[in-house]
Order: structure tokens, then C-alpha cells, then sequence
């Protein structure tokens, strides 16, 4: 036999190698004689690798080359804002987010690849799937054609790589299946039983006219309603009553104000419930041990009124309503030079202790105020930045109705204190105010605006001063305090920071009627007595209470040291002889002058701290209480004893009767008999 020929390759072919085998070989042309690279002329391999150095490089010890420096990453995005604000619809305020978002995305791309075994991959395949199975089916049966005539020609060797194995996948995400168990949480139901609200069936037919009817008096109620904006109105005797019967009207036909009204009621029921021993002790209670202590008395602390927006505001004025016993007025403010801002005008009612009726909040503080004796509505305001204010309680108002500015002639600084006084011969309402600027101003209520007019300035020395020029300067006192006579309409008191007594006239405007050396330091209040005309009251920072006859000059009545600087001092509405005043320790005195003409009845302290100053006390017109504030914003009601607010007896049938002046009158002028020099 002979044998078998074998194949020669030609140099360069690769039928029958292997691909993987021949990938890393350099290409071998025919004429190489197969020598190796390392034969070749290049000998770079023979030399090892030089380090290249820079030249700022650091020179490392081996221990400084084995410190470890560990750098902790975190998550956090360095970039995400810490201060994202959101609105938070329940407390309807915006509030910062605690949790930030920290995911940075660098690249996204949304696709849409679908698993292949899915059930949307089916319905794609079966939409577009018909013509590819048919032209699969045709190029099968193509490559059947070919292969049968290779048959007939020759047939040549041909080594076939065997196919390759698919590895069997779950899917082709290559998923991995793990099993956990977690914990669920129970369900709970909750239900609650309401009952149903009423229900009415309503039927009514709607005609064009009648839809034009109800737009039409819409339209006039706005209309009214503008027109009342815009008109101020002037109060007048005559409109008082027209007025009344109006707003009876509007708030009869407003269901809101129905609701008010009976929460009000609901809110004083509960209140009542709540301090009924304090309602029990304002109207029952009888300090029994009074009848063992003849020239003592107490004074039993009944409710404590506090805002808290004002509590750090101090009490500077209180003011009783003339008609409404149980309502009260206080003006908050400061009197710190350093800490003036904001103040607050505050109605309170003995009914509701535990809230304000209406609260105005001012862009100054309150320094004073005073209600109108027949309108009670109106209070009159001084603010420290020297302007003067209205306000009405009947309007809807959160400031002032009548306001002065600059222009107006307002006071250039703080206004101490301010008095209705009668209306003027066209029927316009009349107040008066004194400030520390030297002026005695008159304010007149006409139509929206307040008119002034100056009715005496107050001046130091008779004589003006030089100043550096050589011009005359005339030097202008500080008003601190004023009141007016009960019965001579022109006459009226002013106190000075200087510690004189002015007696003035309202007709004569350059010169005061008398002047009196009263305290060595500011005057801080001063007061005609409520029954006696030629009696009046003054105090001051000096420690002193001092009781004045206008007819006797410069020689005091009464003087009394109270070892502290006394804030104010009030007459008793009930007695002549009576009065009380309250310092800068915390203690309320109270005097009757027709028991003991030297000491107190009473020296009580009514502040829990003792640094706390009292600063005003206001007698009730009718109940035998009295109302103290203090620099911290609570007002404090007391109770007097039996032994403060001691009245002549009464006959027998006069028991409803009224005080009498002339008894009150002769009774005080008995005790100033005393002390009276004879030759007067």
C-alpha cells in the first residue's frame, strides 16, 4: 500500500488552529528564519527601570511612610442644601425639612427593555413576529438547496467547531433567588358613631329676575359698605341712639355674631364655675376678725388678670367703665427709656378673668388712657412717641379711629396722661393731654380728624435763660400728671417733673393762677377729691403723699412718708376721708383719714417677687374692690375689709338712698379743723 499523502500549509495559513492559541504571536513572514525577539540588536531588556523622581517630592522616614491616615466617606451630598423651607398646611406656617435629599445623579436614561419570556414581549412578538417566521423558514430551506448540491460536487473536508453550551439562567438578569421572612403588622379598625345632621328637602324655581334681584341687592350692600368705610362718623348726642338701633340691626342679622355671643356667655358660665370661691368671696365675704382690730384692715386678693402677650409689657394706666361696673381698661407699655416698643390696650371684665374682651396692639407704648364718661365706647390713648389716639369699640378696627401726626400738632415727647373733657359749643367731643414737652394741648373730635390747640405751656423761671449766642431761651417744664375740678369747669392742676403744682385756667393761656413747691422730685399723679371742691391729693418718687388746700398756698394738710417711691394714689368713690397709694416695694396703703389721720389701715404687699413695682390702683365706682398693676402685666382685683370702707350710718328709710355730699363734705372738714391754722 502506499502511503498517505499529507497536507502541507503553506507559511501564514491557520485552517485548523485554534483562535485562542494564536492571538498573542507576532506574524511570521515567509522569509523569517523564525528567530526570537530577544536575538535581536535591541538589548534595552539586558538594563532594569530607572525611577524618575520629582523634584518636589517629599523625603519620608519608614515610619512616616507606614502612618496610616484613615478618611472616613459618607453618603452625604457636601452640596445639598440644610435650609429647604416647605409649607406645613396644618400649622400654616413655613417650617425647614429635617431630612434632606442626599442621592446626586450624574446620568440617567429612561429605556425600554422588557424580559424576553414576559407576557408584553409575547404580544410584541406576536404583532411583528409573522414576517420574520416566514423569512426564517424560506432562508431554512435555502441553505437545504445548497447543501444538496455540494452532495453531487465535490466534497471537501471541513472541520466544524463544535457548538458552544448556553448556560441555563432564570433570566437574563441573571436573578438570584433569597428568601426572607418579615413581619407584618396587625390591621386595626377604627369606627366611631356620629349622628346624622339634620336634613331639609329645599325646591325653588329660578327666574332670570329673580337671579338679577338677588345680584342687584349684593351690589347695594357693597356699596353701603363703602360708604361707611369712607365716612367717619361724628359722634353727636342725637346719632347716638340712630346709631345704636343700626348696629342692634346688623349683628341680629349676622349668624356669626349669634355664635360669638354664646360662646361668650359659655365662656363667662365656665369661668363663673371655675372661680366660684372667688365669686362666693367678692360678693359674700366679711372679714370677721375686723371687729377685734378697730384701726387695722386686709385687703383679700380675689382674681389676677394676665395676657400673655403682655406680660412683660408694664401696667401703665387702669381705667374703670363709668357704666359697665365690671369692665376695666389697661394700657400696656414701658417705663425703661432703653426698652420702648411695642404696647397693648386690653378691656377686661370681672365676668371673664381669664381673657381679655378686646385687645388692640399698638406700634408704641401706652402711657395713659381714659374712657368717656357718656360714650363708653371711645377711649381716649397717650403713646410714649407723643402721639394721641381714639379708639372705638364698636368698630371692627385693629387700630385707632382718630390718630395725631405731625403735622397735626402731636407732642414731641411721651404723653403722661390724657382727660375727656366736655363738649364744645358745636357738640364735638373735647379731650385734653399733658406730655413732657411743656405743653398742655386740647383735643377736638371733628369729622375724621383731630384739631389741636394749645392751652398753656409750662415754664420754669419767669425769667428767659441766655444762651451761648446771647439769645433768649425761654426753658419749658415737664408735665407729668393733671386733673381737672369737679365743679369749676376752667380750673385744673398740673404736676411737673420738677415737683411743682401748677394751678391753671383754661381761659388764661401765659400765666398759671398759682404755682406750688410740692415735692422735691417728679409729681407722678395728682387728684381733686370726688366730694370736697378745695381738697386735692398729690405724690411723688420722693416717698411722700401729700393733702392740699388750693386756698392755703404752699402749706400741705397732710403729709405722709411711705418709705418707698409712691407710683399713684386714688380718692375712695365711697368716702371722702378715704384713699390709697402704691410703691415701688409692692405694698398698697391704704389710709382713712377719718379713723387715723397719722398711720395706714392697711400695709399689705400684693406681689409674689418683691422686686416687682407697683405702678397705678383704680377704685371700682360701685364694689368695694380695687384693681393694682404692677411693671411685670398682671392687674390684681383686692377686696377691702369691713374696717377700709366704713360709711355713716343711714336712717331708717334711707338705706337705698345715694351718699350724701354734704355729710362727706362736713365730715372732711372736721378733720382739716384740726390741722388748720386759726388765723385762716
Amino acid at each position: 500500500m502506499a502511503p498517505k499523502a499529507k497536507s502541507v500549509k503553506p507559511p501564514g495559513s491557520t485552517i485548523g488552529a485554534k483562535p485562542s492559541k494564536m492571538k498573542g504571536r507576532p506574524k511570521i513572514r515567509d522569509d523569517d528564519d523564525m528567530t526570537e525577539i530577544g536575538d535581536l540588536g535591541d538589548d534595552s531588556y539586558v538594563h532594569g527601570k530607572t525611577l524618575v523622581k520629582p523634584d518636589d517630592q517629599l523625603d519620608l522616614t519608614e515610619v512616616e511612610l507606614k502612618e496610616e491616615f484613615t478618611r472616613i466617606l459618607t453618603a452625604n451630598n457636601p452640596h445639598a442644601p440644610q435650609n429647604i423651607v416647605r409649607f406645613n398646611f396644618k400649622e400654616r406656617t413655613y417650617k425647614q425639612t429635617s431630612s434632606v435629599e442626599q442621592i446626586a445623579i450624574h446620568f440617567a436614561l429612561d429605556g425600554n427593555m422588557l424580559h424576553k419570556d414576559s407576557d408584553e414581549a409575547r404580544r410584541q412578538r406576536a404583532k411583528a413576529g409573522m414576517g420574520e417566521s416566514k423569512s426564517e423558514a424560506a432562508l431554512s430551506e435555502a441553505g437545504e438547496e445548497e447543501g444538496g448540491e455540494g452532495e453531487d460536487g465535490e466534497k471537501e473536508e471541513v472541520v466544524e467547531a463544535p457548538p458552544p453550551k448556553k448556560e441555563s439562567l432564570r433570566n437574563q438578569f441573571n436573578f438570584s433567588e433569597r428568601a426572607s421572612q418579615t413581619f407584618n403588622n396587625p390591621y386595626r379598625e377604627r369606627g366611631t358613631a356620629t349622628e346624622p345632621p339634620p336634613r331639609a328637602n329645599f325646591s325653588s324655581t329660578a327666574n332670570q329676575w329673580e337671579i338679577y334681584d338677588a345680584y342687584y341687592e349684593d351690589l347695594q350692600k357693597q356699596e353701603k359698605a363703602k360708604d361707611k368705610t369712607k365716612q367717619i362718623p361724628t359722634y353727636r348726642k342725637e346719632d347716638d341712639k340712630t346709631k345704636k338701633k343700626l348696629v342692634a340691626m346688623e349683628t341680629a342679622s349676622d349668624d356669626i355674631s349669634r355664635v360669638t355671643r354664646a360662646a361668650k356667655i359659655v365662656e363667662r358660665m365656665v369661668n363663673q364655675n371655675t372661680f366660684d370661691d372667688i365669686a362666693q368671696d367678692f360678693s359674700y365675704f366679711e372679714d370677721a376678725s375686723d371687729e377685734f382690730r378697730d384701726q387695722e384692715g386686709t385687703l383679700l386678693p380675689l382674681w389676677k388678670f394676665s395676657f400673655d402677650k403682655a406680660k412683660r409689657l408694664a401696667v401703665t394706666s387702669i381705667c374703670w367703665n363709668p357704666k359697665y361696673v365690671d369692665m376695666f381698661v389697661v394700657g400696656h407699655g414701658s417705663y425703661d427709656f432703653t426698652k420702648q416698643g411695642r404696647g397693648m390696650l386690653l378691656f377686661y371684665t370681672l365676668k371673664n378673668p381669664s381673657h381679655p374682651e378686646y385687645i388692640y396692639s399698638t406700634e408704641s407704648g401706652v402711657m395713659c388712657l381714659d374712657i368717656h364718661p357718656i360714650y363708653q365706647y371711645l377711649v381716649c390713648v397717650g403713646f410714649y412717641d407723643g402721639s394721641v389716639g381714639v379708639f372705638n369699640t364698636q368698630e371692627k378696627r385693629p387700630g385707632p379711629v382718630y390718630k395725631s401726626t405731625a403735622k397735626s400738632g402731636k407732642h414731641t415727647d411721651p404723653v403722661w396722661q390724657v382727660k375727656w373733657q366736655k363738649d364744645d359749643l358745636d357738640n364735638n367731643l373735647n379731650l385734653y393731654s399733658v406730655s413732657s414737652d411743656g405743653r398742655v394741648v386740647s383735643w377736638t373730635l371733628v369729622k375724621d380728624e383731630l384739631i389741636y390747640a394749645d392751652v398753656i405751656k409750662l415754664t420754669v423761671d419767669d425769667l428767659p435763660t441766655e444762651g451761648p449766642d446771647g439769645t433768649q431761651l425761654q426753658l419749658l417744664g415737664c408735665g407729668t400728671s393733671f386733673d381737672f375740678h369737679k365743679k369749676i369747669d376752667y380750673l385744673f392742676l398740673v404736676g411737673t417733673e420738677e415737683g411743682k403744682i401748677h394751678k391753671c385756667s383754661k381761659a388764661y393761656s401765659s400765666q398759671f393762677l398759682d404755682t406750688i413747691d410740692a415735692h422735691h422730685m417728679a409729681v407722678d399723679a395728682v387728684r381733686w377729691n370726688p366730694f370736697h371742691p378745695d381738697i386735692f391729693i398729690s405724690c411723688s418718687a420722693d416717698w411722700t403723699v401729700k393733702i392740699w388746700d388750693h386756698n392755703y398756698g404752699n402749706q400741705a394738710m397732710f403729709t405722709f412718708d411711705l418709705n418707698s417711691a409712691v407710683g399713684d394714689v386714688a380718692w375712695a368713690p365711697f368716702s371722702s376721708t378715704v384713699f390709697a397709694a402704691v410703691t415701688a416695694d409692692g405694698k398698697v396703703h391704704v389710709f382713712d383719714l377719718n379713723i387715723n389721720k397719722y398711720e395706714a389701715l392697711c400695709e399689705q404687699s400684693v406681689v409674689q417677687k418683691k422686686k416687682t413695682k407697683l405702678t397705678h390702683i383704680e377704685f371700682n365706682p360701685r364694689h368695694m374692690i380695687i384693681c393694682v398693676g404692677d411693671e411685670r402685666g398682671y392687674v390684681t382685683s383686692l377686696k377691702l375689709s369691713p374696717n377700709l370702707r366704713k360709711v355713716p350710718k343711714k336712717k331708717k328709710g334711707e338705706e337705698n338712698v345715694g351718699i350724701d355730699h354734704e355729710i362727706e363734705i362736713a365730715k372732711l372738714d372736721k378733720i382739716l379743723s384740726l390741722v388748720r391754722e386759726p388765723d385762716n
